[in-house]
């Protein structure tokens, strides 16, 4: 079974975390890395010295389809593919509704700051809005640390990458 191109245009960025898994190292900041630094319309192809399932599920909230194949030797090849269309809008398993939810109240451009400042700033702005109201945020990724601190705190959650896949939009709505 041969891997198709994604694009005749638009190689795939390679990322080989072979060697940083054989180590006893975590490939994920890696792969986020590679992520960011992929071109609109441009795929990733990931080697791995297994089959990365749980990566499955974060590419596809950024956007990204897959396909995978065992190569030689038991690793993995996984060819991830941007999506055209936008990525599903994700929510808080309490928020209701968030189309009925007022405009937002503040907006934060947080794509220029490194974790862990995006989630500080967007706790703190949550902490002084009133219960109901809504903050709005930009982040260059997914905020997979954030979510459970915002639901441990009763605020309610929306958010999806654009449709580049380089920014993460999200609404909070203040518990």
């Amino acid at each position: 079974m041969t891997m198709p191109d994604i694009s005749t245009e638009i190689a795939p960025n390679v990322l080989d975390v072979r060697p940083i898994l054989r180590s006893g190292g975590e490939p994920f900041q890696a792969i986020m890395e590679a992520v960011q630094e992929l071109r609109p319309g441009q795929g990733l192809k990931l080697l791995a010295t297994f089959r990365p399932q749980p990566l499955f599920r974060v590419m596809a909230s950024r956007g990204f389809d897959h396909q995978v194949r065992e190569v030689e030797d038991g690793d993995w090849e996984v060819l991830f593919t941007p999506q055209t269309d936008t990525a599903p809008v994700e929510i808080s398993a309490d928020a209701e509704r968030p189309e009925t939810w007022p405009d937002p109240v503040r907006h934060l451009d947080l794509t220029d700051l490194d974790p862990p400042e995006p989630m500080v700033r967007i706790l703190a702005v949550a902490e002084e809005l009133a219960p109901g109201e809504v903050l709005f945020a930009l982040l260059s990724r997914e905020p997979l640390f954030l979510f459970p601190e915002l639901t441990k705190r009763g605020h309610q959650w929306a958010g999806n990458f654009d449709e580049t896949g380089s920014a993460y939009r999200i609404l909070v709505r203040k518990g």
